[in-house]
C-alpha cells in the first residue's frame, strides 16, 4: 500500500471551484450537500442507461428465472462491492498522512501506487468507450430498422442491414453520419452546457421504457407464446455480462458518499436504489419476453410496430445517445489528457478517441452481443475484482477472517465469471459474423 500525501492528479485541491468530471454528480450542488433524494436520483443516473433495451433479448437467451435470479445476485453483488469501496477509503482518511481521495483513480493510487491507478484508468476507458461503442451501435441499427424499412421490424438486424445507400449498408452509413456532429460536440471542453442533456436522456428513457412495457401488455395479452425458465451455463455467461454492464456506475460511488449530508445512510440508500432498479429492470425484462417469446429482437424497439409512438420512441432515444455520447466519453478525455497532455485539453486526442470508438461499432454487429462482451471483460474487473482486491489490502491485518475470505472469493468470482464471460461473448460476436 502507498503511504503518500497526494492521492493523484485528479484530487489535487483547487482554489476555485473544479470542472465537471466523470466523478461529478449531474444533480446535487457545489453549496450544500446532497439529501437522500438527490442522492437516489444520482445513483439512478449513473446506473440507468441504454444497457436496459437488451435485457428481453437476454431474458430471452438466458431464461426468464435464470435472468431474474442473475439479475438480484449482481444487484446484491454490486451494492456489496460499492460499499466495499467507501469502507477502504473511510479507512485511509482515518490514518494520519492521507489526503482527501475523491475518485476510484485516486484509490487506486493510494493502495497500488501508480499502477493501481493506471489499472483503474484503463478499465474506466474501456468501460466508457465501451458504452459509447454500444449506442453508436443502437443508433445505427435502429436508423436503419426505421428508415431503411419501416414495415418489417420482425426482421433480423443483419436481413436489414443487406441493402446498400451510397455504398454503405445502412448501419455505417447513420454511424458515419453521425461522426462529424459527434467531432463538433466531443471537442466540447467542459460538461457545464452538455449535463442537462444527460438527465434529459434518463427522463427520455424512462418514457420509452413505459410506453414500450404498455406496447408489451398489449401484444401479451392477445398472444401468449412459449418461454423458457431456465437455459445453459454457457447462455448464462452471456446474460451475466449484459446484466452487470446495465448495473455499471460504481465509478460515481466515491463522490456520491461524498456528496451526501448524511453519510451514515449512504448504504440504506444505495441498497433502496439498487432494488427499485432491478425491480424495474426484471418487469421490463421479463415482460418484453413474455410478450414476443422467440421473436425477442437484440434491442426490444425492433419489436415495435411501424405506428407513429414507435418511431418517436425510437427517434427520441436516439437523439438522447446521440448527445449523451460526450458526456459519457468525458471520463476518457480525462484521463488520456492528464496522461498523454499535462492535463490540458487537446482537440486531435479526443477527435482520435471518436474515430476509434466509431470503428468499433462499425464492426460489431449486433448490440447485445456487444454488451455481454464489455460487460464481461470491463465491468465484472471494474465492479467486482477491484473493490474486493482494495478492501483485502488495506483490511487485511485488522479484520476477520470471514471478511477476507469474503474478498478472496469475489476476487477470485469476478476474474473467473469474466474470463469466462468474455471469451463466450467473443464466440458469439464471431458465430454472427460468419
Amino acid at each position: 500500500m502507498v503511504f503518500d500525501n497526494e492521492a493523484g492528479s485528479s484530487s489535487q485541491a483547487l482554489r476555485a471551484p473544479p470542472p465537471p468530471r466523470e466523478d461529478t454528480p449531474l444533480i446535487g450542488s457545489h453549496k450544500s450537500l446532497s439529501s437522500q433524494g438527490k442522492t437516489f436520483a444520482n445513483v439512478f443516473i449513473a446506473i440507468v442507461g441504454a444497457g436496459v433495451l437488451g435485457l428481453p433479448y437476454t431474458f430471452k437467451r438466458t431464461g426468464w428465472a435464470l435472468s431474474l435470479l442473475t439479475m438480484l445476485g449482481v444487484a446484491a453483488l454490486t451494492h456489496h462491492c460499492m460499499m466495499l469501496l467507501v469502507y477502504t477509503r473511510r479507512r485511509l482518511e482515518s490514518i494520519d498522512g492521507f489526503s482527501k481521495i475523491a475518485s476510484f483513480g485516486d484509490l487506486g493510487f493510494t493502495v497500488c501506487g501508480s499502477f493501481g491507478r493506471l489499472l483503474v484508468d484503463i478499465l474506466i476507458i474501456l468501460a466508457q468507450a465501451g458504452f459509447c461503442v454500444g449506442y453508436l451501435i443502437f443508433i445505427g441499427n435502429t436508423m436503419a430498422n426505421l428508415l431503411t424499412s419501416p414495415t418489417t421490424s420482425m426482421k433480423t438486424t443483419m436481413t436489414l442491414l443487406s441493402s446498400k445507400i451510397l455504398g454503405l449498408n445502412p448501419k455505417s452509413f447513420y454511424i458515419w453520419g453521425c461522426f462529424p456532429f459527434q467531432l463538433g460536440l466531443n471537442s466540447i471542453p467542459t460538461l457545464t452546457h452538455l449535463a442537462p442533456l444527460s438527465i434529459l436522456a434518463d427522463v427520455v428513457d424512462l418514457g420509452a421504457m413505459g410506453v414500450v412495457m404498455i406496447e408489451e401488455v398489449i401484444v401479451l395479452l392477445s398472444n401468449r407464446p412459449v418461454v423458457r425458465a431456465f437455459s445453459g451455463f454457457s447462455e448464462f455467461l452471456y446474460g451475466l455480462g449484459v446484466i452487470v454492464y446495465s448495473f455499471e456506475g460504481i465509478g460515481m460511488c466515491l463522490p456520491l458518499e461524498s456528496e451526501m449530508k448524511d453519510k451514515n445512510k449512504f448504504g440504506k440508500v444505495l441498497a433502496f436504489s439498487m432494488a427499485f432498479i432491478s425491480i424495474m429492470y426484471g418487469s421490463f425484462g421479463a415482460l418484453g419476453y413474455f410478450a414476443y417469446g422467440e421473436e425477442t429482437q437484440d434491442m426490444i424497439t425492433a419489436n415495435l410496430g411501424a405506428g407513429l409512438i414507435s418511431i418517436l420512441i425510437k427517434v427520441g432515444l436516439c437523439v438522447n445517445l446521440f448527445f449523451t455520447l460526450p458526456i459519457m466519453m468525458n471520463p476518457v478525455y480525462e484521463i488520456i489528457e492528464r496522461r498523454f497532455w499535462g492535463g490540458s485539453y487537446c482537440l486531435w486526442l479526443r477527435w482520435l478517441s471518436v474515430l476509434v470508438v466509431t470503428l468499433v461499432a462499425l464492426l460489431v454487429p449486433n448490440f447485445a452481443d456487444f454488451l455481454s462482451l464489455v460487460g464481461s471483460g470491463v465491468c465484472c474487473a471494474l465492479g467486482f475484482v477491484l473493490p474486493s482486491l482494495f478492501h483485502f489490502l488495506v483490511f487485511k491485518n485488522d479484520t476477520s477472517r470471514t471478511a477476507l475470505w469474503s474478498d478472496v472469493t469475489i476476487f477470485v468470482l469476478g476474474i473467473g465469471l469474466g474470463v469466462s464471460g468474455t471469451w463466450y461473448a467473443l464466440q458469439e460476436m464471431f458465430a454472427v459474423k460468419v
